[in-house]
């Protein structure tokens, strides 16, 4: 009878520790370098989801080189991946276009969206030093770029659009080195993509004098790319408003993720917006307009989760 009480008593324990097990839901959460503004969105994000969830969500952040790498690395993942890119990458890579052009992938199809986050914003940041005012300037001066992220692609195209390739010299150096690279003289100065206010930058107009070049209207009109000022005061020694252009980031999984660990993350981001707004600005610009920026199809979990709540969606987006 002991024996048969202790293999009831043990079954029950096996039972508790498997249902603790199910309860626990693990998600590797994959952004941007260790030192731009949307790593430090993903480490909030996680804090927000362990306490939105009372640690039923355990989200487990990792640096990535960019939005690119992102994309590219959804072929091969599974059901507990989230990485943050801008819906237009992955339209690109559905089609087969550009960076992905000759590396299409039918998983690229079974991407689905979550929930929008503050929009990618472009910093071309130069020292004081190098005298350079606007882009012009630019001409025969080292420029970090960085290597692999989507801004570094859309630094490229920006010096094409305004006359500037093969006019600045490309300095072969990792963007996390970016600050004491500028503080060394190594560069003039170096291109970063990242919601504002953006790490790096607030690290480098604290070391050195910078200035954050502004565009006109007419250069914003040929980005293709949305206007977005920082008001001045943002950064360091910034007496006056930067104009500059953004572009529109989400985060996504694919079809393999739970459609209940899609819906309790959806749920649980919204929730803990307003909490997160209070330690980072970035945040307060999210909002359920930002909604009509996500162009591709969401998760039918998240979907379950903007009926309950009332949210408008879009054909395309279901």
């Amino acid at each position: 009878m002991k024996n048969k009480t202790a293999i009831i008593a043990l079954g029950l324990c096996a039972a508790l520790v498997s249902s603790a097990a199910l309860a626990e839901t693990r998600i590797t959460y994959k952004s941007a370098k260790s030192s731009s503004s949307y790593y430090q969105m993903g480490v909030q994000i996680a804090e927000a989801m362990k306490a939105g969830t009372n640690g039923d969500i355990i989200v487990t952040v990792e640096e990535s080189q960019g939005s690119v790498q992102n994309v590219m690395e959804a072929k091969s993942r599974g059901g507990d991946y989230v990485f943050t890119t801008p819906p237009a990458l992955v339209g690109l890579a559905q089609a087969g276009k550009a960076m992905f052009e000759g590396k299409g992938d039918p998983k690229f199809d079974e991407i689905r969206a979550l929930f929008p986050i503050p929009s990618l914003t472009m910093h071309f940041v130069m020292s004081a030093d190098s005298g350079v005012t606007d882009f012009a300037g630019m001409e025969d001066k080292t420029i970090l770029l960085g290597k692999g992220s989507f801004g570094a692609s859309e630094g490229e195209k920006y010096l094409k659009l305004f006359g500037l390739e093969g006019k600045v010299n490309l300095a072969e150096v990792e963007l996390s080195n970016a600050v004491p690279a500028l503080k060394n003289g190594q560069i003039d100065g170096f291109v970063t993509a990242g919601s504002w206010p953006a790490p790096n930058v607030i690290e480098a107009a604290a070391s050195t004098d910078v200035v954050v070049l502004s565009l006109s209207d007419d250069q914003i009109a040929q980005s293709k790319r949305s206007k977005l000022v920082i008001p001045a005061g943002t950064y360091n020694g910034q007496d006056s408003d930067i104009t500059t252009t953004s572009l529109p980031v989400a985060a996504f999984a694919t079809t393999a993720m739970d459609e209940e660990a899609a819906y309790q993350l959806t749920k649980t981001f919204w929730e803990g917006k307003a909490t997160m707004s209070e330690g980072a600005p970035w945040w307060n610009g999210v909002d359920k307009a930002l909604m009509a920026n996500i162009t591709t199809k969401l998760h039918p979990g998240a979907i379950r989760y903007y009926q309950e709540a009332g949210f408008e969606l879009t054909a395309d987006q279901q």
